[in-house]
Parts: C-alpha cells; structure tokens; sequence
C-alpha cells in the first residue's frame, strides 16, 4: 500500500478527520481505551466514517511505525456530491449523464469504467460505501487518472441517489439481461442516469425496481454476460453516438 495513503495515531488520525481529509477506513486495534480514543470514536460516529476493529498484527502489516492501534486509510480522490453538482449542470446547459455502479467489486474494473466514462463524457459516478470497491491507488492507475478527472460521489444509500435523480428530471437506465428491451432502443438524448450491476449479481431488486427502462445487451455466444466494464463502455458510447447526431 502507498504510504502516503496512511496515517498512523490517534492525534493525527483526529486531526485528518476534522481538517475534512477524504478518509477511506480507519483500523483500530482491540481494546483501545482512554481519552483520546473516545473523542476519535465519536468522531467516526458522527461524520460515519467506515471503520473495523484489528489485531494489532493487521496494523503492524500496514505501517511499522508507532500507530499507536490506529491506522487511517486516506482516498486518492475527493468525493464529490451530486446533489451539489446537477443544479450546477442544468445551468450551464449539460445535457447530465450520470453513471451508477451497484456494487462493483473489482477495484480493476472499476478503474476502467471510470477510463471509459470520462472519455464518453460522463457527469459523475456514483457508487455505495458499503459493498463495493473501494477507491485506491491501483483503481486510480488503471482509470488512466480518470478517478482524478471526473467527479465521484461515495453514496451512503444508492436508493436515495436514484430518487434524488428522478426528481430531478433523470430518466434512470438498467443494464440488465433481465429484459426483453434492447439497448438500441433506449432513447439517451434525455438527462438519463446508468445503472451497472455487479459482476455476480447485477443490479439489485429494489433499484431495478426504481428505474424507467431496462435495456439488455445481446449475447451471441454462449457465455451468460460480459464483463461489467465492457458493458459499461458499449452502453456509455451508445449514448455518446446518439447525442452526437442529435
């Protein structure tokens, strides 16, 4: 893991959290007690910030410096907000195009989704904080520094994102097999946001449930389904190809 994406012992770790750095996840060592800890606590409870309790052989693996049974894991990028940036989009004009990710595993394939989405124009990404890949060094390196380019909202609940886009005058988009509809026939000239599945499971049932169209991609060989990024690059550039002949 790259070193500066650390920082080690509770003073430091408060001070990164209140000076607003992007923390990824905080480790903490078993037992930890004591008065500094607890104000640390309470800050991880109030801003939610992701946390598991280690051995403190787990923080040891991470830094050999004196953690002091606390490690913090900071993000390469800074996570953005859509619901800050769509009113922002509308008036200047954009036609948004926003790309959601249900639980992505993959920190390689989400680094490429993120090369393609940027390339195809793509407003912003959104994917959950729980369930999903988290963003590092190496999802950063293969997105080419997409990740560093195009805005990414870390969404505590996808559900509330999805409703926030469909009040917001967004059509929303599955890609899924589990449709008749094909992509073809989706019309994407509209403010429209893409739902990918994950690599196992794909979309999940209460978001298939929100959105307004279902578009599949054809298969013609025998195996069941693509790879989630190359999905993602043929159904982005669909929508690419439609809003430059509009």
């Amino acid at each position: 893991m790259n070193n500066s994406n650390i920082i080690f012992g509770t003073r430091p770790v408060i001070e990164a959290i209140e000076s607003g750095r992007q923390i990824e996840k905080i480790f903490l060592k078993k037992g930890l007690q004591g008065e500094v800890f607890f104000e640390l606590n309470k800050l991880i409870r109030h801003y939610n910030l992701p946390y598991q309790v280690v051995p403190v052989e787990k923080l040891n693996r991470l830094t050999r410096k004196n953690h002091q049974g606390v490690v913090a894991i900071i993000s390469p990028v800074v996570y953005q907000k859509v619901e800050t940036l769509l009113p922002g989009w509308y008036e200047e004009g954009q036609n948004p195009l926003v790309l959601i990710l249900d639980r992505v595993t993959d920190v390689r394939n989400m680094g490429a989704i993120a090369r393609t989405a940027e390339c195809a124009g793509v407003n912003a990404i959104i994917f959950p904080a729980k369930g999903s890949a988290q963003i590092n060094a190496d999802a950063v390196k293969t997105s080419a520094g997409a990740l560093n380019r195009i805005p990414v909202d870390k969404a505590q609940s996808l559900t509330q994102s999805v409703k926030f886009l469909k009040e917001s005058g967004l059509q929303i988009v599955a890609c899924t097999e589990k449709t008749e509809s094909s992509y073809l026939e989706v019309d994407f000239t509209q403010p429209t946001a893409i739902i990918m599945g994950s690599e196992e499971d794909g979309i999940s049932d209460n978001l298939l449930k929100m959105c307004d169209r279902k578009a599949a991609l054809p298969l013609m060989g025998n195996i069941g389904s693509l790879n989630v990024s190359v999905a993602a690059g043929v159904i982005l550039y669909e929508s690419v190809r439609q809003r430059i002949n509009e």
